[in-house]
Formats: structure tokens, sequence, C-alpha cells
């Protein structure tokens, strides 16, 4: 059933499905087909119905930067005590997703970003920002992925993409990231808000202290529940209730009842009712304005149904922010 839920910034109810099948920012090969098992469960179809004109990018097609971590020649940068894992094909992959998101966003498109590790946070933070400099983001993920290279337990770039976007210990990065000078705008601590953390690197709660920035974990929604939870959240990123808003959503801030098929699963978060409210009430003030869904990862399942969940909770979470209701 179409919404009566008004996009004040997309009237003609324009959608680009950016579909970025990208893994290299993890070690866990499957998630690069996350795109076209969402695809293939109906996902632009869906919206279709939903009264959404859809069109789909896909910027990484014929790029060679799609392989699967198996298939790439594995790569570690190290400068002091600071460490990244393959970020040559990261940061080619992620610049040319940075530009079709960056294209979509200034021709006034809903850009639906679908993935892929979240790696490719970075690319659609930047290019969203760049069309809309007052943006405000909403990081909805079990993990902060605000680690920095001389953070990062692991320097897997799936967890840097908040720090990157922000520009944060830009001396440290590596050459192929310089594509982010080139964003207009810088994502400030005061415009982003995390909500399902339960996770977090000794360095990255470091980091979100100094910073002074919004981060419900668990306790919070327990504590509050998700409706106080989000109202708190947007009144601290969004004060005036007229910015847009870009949601990044990693599945893995379900419970893994919800999602079992992700790459770094941690129990006790948030329930499909919650993660849905949570783009369902977003949408409702108007301002829902760029979506993220990352991590599906269907060569994890264990059992059809457990693949099956997890890309039907991704599917869930477009429709819930595009509209879908119940009466």
């Amino acid at each position: 059933m179409e919404t009566q839920v008004n996009y004040n910034f997309y009237p003609n109810k324009e959608v680009t499905i950016i579909s970025a099948p990208f893994s290299a920012g993890q070690r866990n090969g499957g998630v690069e087909k996350g795109p076209k098992y969402l695809l293939k469960h109906g996902l632009k179809e869906d919206l279709e119905a939903l009264g959404w004109k859809v069109s789909l990018e896909e910027p990484l097609k014929d790029s060679g930067l799609d392989l699967p971590p198996s298939e790439i020649s594995q790569e570690i940068f190290e400068a002091g005590n600071s460490r990244m894992r393959n970020p040559t094909i990261v940061g080619q992959a992620t610049e040319k997703i940075f530009e079709t998101v960056k294209s979509v966003a200034h021709k006034k498109v809903f850009p639906l970003t679908i993935g892929g590790d979240h790696a490719i946070g970075m690319s659609t933070l930047a290019g969203f920002l760049d069309a809309y400099p007052d943006a405000c983001v909403l990081w909805i993920d079990a993990h902060a992925d605000i680690n920095t290279p001389d953070t990062s337990p692991s320097g897997n770039l799936h967890g840097f993409p908040v720090s990157f976007a922000m520009g944060l210990k830009r001396d440290l990065w590596h050459k192929q990231f310089d594509w982010l000078d080139n964003a207009r705008t810088k994502l400030l601590a005061n415009r982003i808000a995390y909500i399902g953390l339960r996770d977090v690197d000794a360095g990255e709660k470091v980091i979100l202290r100094e910073l002074g920035i919004a981060a419900y974990s668990m306790y919070h929604v327990d504590k509050y529940g998700i409706a106080k939870v989000v109202e708190m959240a947007l009144s601290k990123i969004n004060p005036s209730g007229k910015s847009p808003v870009h949601i990044s959503y990693d599945v893995d801030a379900l419970d893994p009842l919800f999602t079992p098929a992700t790459g770094t699963p941690v129990r006790g978060g948030l329930t499909f009712r919650e993660g849905m409210y949570i783009v369902e009430a977003v949408a409702e003030t108007g301002n829902l304005a760029a979506l993220d869904i990352v991590e599906c990862n269907p060569d994890l399942a264990i059992s059809n149904v457990h693949e099956f969940d997890t890309i039907a909770a991704g599917c869930a979470i477009a429709k819930s922010a595009l509209g879908e209701t119940l009466v």
C-alpha cells in the first residue's frame, strides 16, 4: 500500500538503486553478492509498487573491483603505528561509488545504495553531503565504524568509513583516498548519531567521547524504548527539523535471530520491529533523503532460511523507509 508520507526532498518520488557489490573492506567473501540477492528478491519491483520511479546504477560494473577477497591481491599498508588492509582497491571502488551517489543526489533523486560491505559508507556520506551540505546522518549499526588507521585492531576498512567521511587523522591515509579531499563537505560530529551500538573498539570509544558524538547503544534502546531513542537522536543532529537525513543501515544492527547471514553478527541487537520503526519514523518526518543497506552476506547463511531471512530483512528496511505501511 502506498504511503501518505511526504518525502520533502523528492516530491516526484524518484529513486536510484546504486548497486555496490564490494567486499574488500573486510575478509569474508560473499558480501559482494548482497546487491544481486536483494534485487533478485524483488527490491526494485516492490519500490515501484510503492509509487516510486526506480532506476539502477552499477558504478562497479566491469571494473574488476567487485571480486571476493579470495580473488584479489591482499595488501597491507602501514605507516608508523597505523595499518589498513587493501587500501588501493577500496579507494578505487569507493571513489566510483562516491561519484555515482554525488551525481544522483545532485539530480534530486533519492540515492538507495545497496552493498556490499560498510566501507562504501565513506562514499555514500561524502557523495550525499556534496549535494546537501546541511545533511545529517543516522548510523544504524552494532559497530561504530569510526576507527582511524592508528586505532583499528584489524585494519579492515569497513571499520573506517565514518572517520574518513569526517576527515579524521588525514595525515595517516593512503594516497588512494585523496578523492575524499574533493568532497564539498566533511561530516561534522554534531551531525551524526548512532543507534544500536553494542560492539565498539576501545579507540572508537575515545573518539566518540572526545568529539561528543551522540551514540545510543542497546542499553539506551532497552532503557528508553526505540521511539524515544529515535526522537533523541534526531533532536541532537537535526534540531531545526528541516535538514535532510541520510540513514546508513548495517543489517548487523538487528539481532542475529533476524539477520544471521552477515559478517560480524553480535547478539543482543534490535528486534525486527525496532529496526523497521527507525526508518519508518524518520520517513514520517519527511526528511529521509538517502539510505544505505549493507553487509548482507548470502555465503554466510548456514541454511536457505538464514539466507532468506537476511535478504528479506534488507528489503524490508528499504520498503519501510520508502513508504510501506500496514494500513
